[in-house]
């Protein structure tokens, strides 16, 4: 290969690098976090007052979030789990799991 076409290679590569590091900027995660949490809440329809606790940068695919609070009607604490679709940014929800079977307490 003719090495006097590595630097314009280089030269030309340089707005892609720079586009794919500005997607994946504080201010981006923090948006995708803020997205994840309010899709999982509203998703969580069994739950009263649902808190959403967000995996800070989830899969390459997948934002991923644990649900808890009290079920609605009920007592004790639950737990679920979100899948937000980073493509579609729509979100799946798993069924309400027992927070004692999972080993999971209040904080007192």
């Amino acid at each position: 290969m003719n090495r006097n076409i590595i630097p314009l290679l280089a030269m030309a590569a340089l707005p892609f690098l720079a586009a794919a590091a500005g997607a994946s900027s504080d201010e981006a995660w923090k948006q995708l976090a803020a997205d994840v949490e309010a899709k999982c809440r509203k998703a969580a329809v069994g739950i009263e007052k649902p808190v959403a606790a967000v995996d800070p940068f989830g899969t390459s695919h997948y934002g991923l979030a644990l649900v808890t609070g009290k079920p609605k009607g009920a007592k004790g604490l639950v737990v679920q789990i979100c899948v937000y679709d980073k493509q579609e940014k729509s979100v799946e929800i798993g069924s309400a799991m027992d927070a004692k079977k999972l080993g999971l307490t209040l904080a007192k």
